[in-house]
């Protein structure tokens, strides 16, 4: 029951994505988080496993035949992706944006290609997609150099990006697997890819953590407060100093936000209750946005009893970037001294409402043993209203990890009630029991 991150590539239906975002702020990737980028080596020539017996070229943006013998000596990332499948097409609006920075820099513009393989239903589907793309493509006929290429780099789910590294006389290429990851999580700057680049970005990215403060994290040169209630009222990031502090992704228009918000309201409002008269502890939330324009932002914030950070500031983009915001809603949990408590505070509050406060691994783990505890007197099957299958109840560790609940929509962890036929899965609570007729 790990979480649903890529869609595995040999089915045909697409499944609507259970998180939203806009294209312009992050797109959507369901992708495991990846903390060691996997390698591997290939022994055969990396531009020999681009051609087939029919011929030995590409299609151009165009339409028009591209030698393969043109990429020698540029990194090549190998996309397979497909239109059917909308993680894919929004990570290919973000890879066509960082694939054209790279070729607006001289010095990169010849070292760096992109080739699609295409796993598409038809040619129309086919061309439909590529039109948007501004790279190479693996013929759509050439379906034994797609399969030979699925296959030989063990592609297992979509989006996925291999990026394959010239050879420069050495017996052996190195083969990095984690192109999408990569992309998302550092944009052009990941280029060329090398182990070497690679080291440098996360040595960067673990001093950025050990020296994250609120203030770095919500202030900038031009401003150093946050918007409050009612407007046009400010309020200093510094007086957060202290606070545990929830950073809450969200946009008016997201369809997953319009469930929990209110709950994130009345949450929010009981963790203020808990915490009046203690002087030495607080709560607060700033409000993230991603909507599309200043009205939609005003008047989803108007909902909203927190802060929140200026309409379109450049700070929102840098926080989505950092904390790798795939999807909203999204809740991260500062803790008070501005450093990163969890960033799964929206499944926290969806299992334990109020009482996850202040969300720490102790607090967590009290909550836990609380919930193993309960599901020892739960039954070990039940029948819900809502399937048609046997479900069984499984801990966190035999499949119970990240899920999205198929009756109340929001995430979970830990005890689920899950069909071995399917994959379908409810929170406990959500179990509506049914009897079982035996003899139907």
């Amino acid at each position: 029951m790990e979480e649903l991150e890529k869609k595995n590539i040999t089915s045909i239906k697409e499944e609507e994505a259970e998180e939203e975002i806009d294209n312009s702020f992050v797109p959507v990737y369901h992708s495991f988080a990846s903390k060691n980028y996997h390698s591997h080596l290939v022994s055969d020539d990396y531009l020999s496993i681009l051609a087939s017996k029919d011929g030995d070229f590409l299609l151009s943006p165009t339409g028009a035949q591209v030698k393969v013998s043109e990429l020698e000596g540029k990194v090549v990332g190998l996309y397979f992706s497909a239109n059917w499948y909308s993680p894919c097409t929004k990570f290919t609006n973000l890879l066509v944006n960082v694939y054209q920075q790279l070729k607006e820099c001289s010095n990169i513009n010849l070292g760096f290609e992109i080739v699609f393989i295409s796993s598409d239903e038809n040619l129309n589907a086919f061309n439909t997609y590529r039109s948007s793309m501004p790279w190479l493509a693996i013929p759509f006929s050439d379906l034994e150099t797609r399969r030979a290429l699925t296959q030989k780099f063990d592609v297992e789910g979509i989006p996925c990006m291999i990026i394959l590294q010239p050879n420069d006389n050495k017996l052996d290429a190195a083969v990095i697997k984690d192109g999408v990851e990569l992309v998302y999580r550092y944009g052009v700057q990941a280029f060329p890819f090398t182990k070497e680049r690679l080291d440098e970005l996360r040595e960067k990215e673990k001093e950025k953590c050990d020296n994250q403060t609120l203030s770095n994290l919500l202030t900038h040169d031009a401003r150093d407060v946050l918007l409050g209630h009612p407007s046009p009222k400010q309020v200093s990031v510094a007086s957060l100093k202290g606070k545990t502090v929830g950073l809450y992704f969200s946009a008016q228009w997201c369809i997953p936000a319009k469930k929990f918000t209110p709950r994130l309201i009345s949450v929010y409002k009981k963790i203020k209750q808990q915490l009046e008269g203690k002087e030495d502890e607080d709560f607060e939330i700033v409000f993230v946005s991603s909507d599309h324009n200043q009205v939609d932002f005003t008047t989803y914030f108007e909902t909203m009893p927190w802060l929140a950070i200026p309409f379109d500031d450049p700070t929102i983009n840098a926080l989505a970037k950092y904390f790798d915001i795939r999807g909203i809603p999204s809740l991260v949990i500062l803790g008070p001294d501005g450093k990163t408590v969890t960033k799964q505070g929206r499944s926290l509050i969806n299992l334990y409402k109020e009482n996850a406060y202040p969300f720490t691994k102790t607090r967590v783990g009290i909550l836990e043993k609380q919930m193993d505890e309960i599901a020892k007197g739960l039954p070990k099957t039940e029948n819900h209203s809502g399937h048609r299958h046997e479900l069984t109840l499984v801990p966190e560790g035999h499949g119970g990890g990240a899920f999205i609940c198929c009756d109340c929509d929001e995430q979970g962890y830990g005890w689920a009630y899950q069909c071995l036929e399917c994959g379908y899965e409810v929170h406990p609570k959500c179990v509506n029991p049914v009897r079982c007729d035996p003899d139907n």
